[in-house]
């Protein structure tokens, strides 16, 4: 099996594009964007994650089954997310249990 064989200057160039964004991280946090600031950090955080899966991780010259199996794993973590807010969205549905009454004899 051929392996591909990539630059160091590939390497570099990525380091550097994810040292940067986590610079902009940083000062984007100092920033009150109110709803939006957890929005900005997922962002920045899911183009960090993509630099790393593709270069270093060589995702980008791996075969078609690896892809599928990654996309795969992307699916089934949006699953577990969805049922996990679905979960968290739904619990005030069940009215809470009311304390026992205690009953006295006079």
């Amino acid at each position: 099996m051929s392996q591909h064989i990539v630059d160091k200057k590939t390497y570099f160039i990525v380091f550097a594009g994810l040292i940067i964004l986590t610079l902009v991280t940083a000062s984007v946090a100092t920033i009150d964007l109110g709803p939006m600031n957890v929005v900005v950090a997922l962002v920045i955080a899911m183009c960090k994650a993509t630099l790393v899966v593709l270069f270093f991780m060589h995702l980008r010259w791996s075969p078609r089954l690896v892809h599928m199996v990654a996309v795969a794993s992307l699916f089934w973590l949006g699953i577990l997310i969805a049922l996990t807010l679905s979960d968290y969205q739904t619990r005030h549905w069940t009215p809470s249990p009311e304390p026992w009454e205690t009953h006295t004899t006079p």
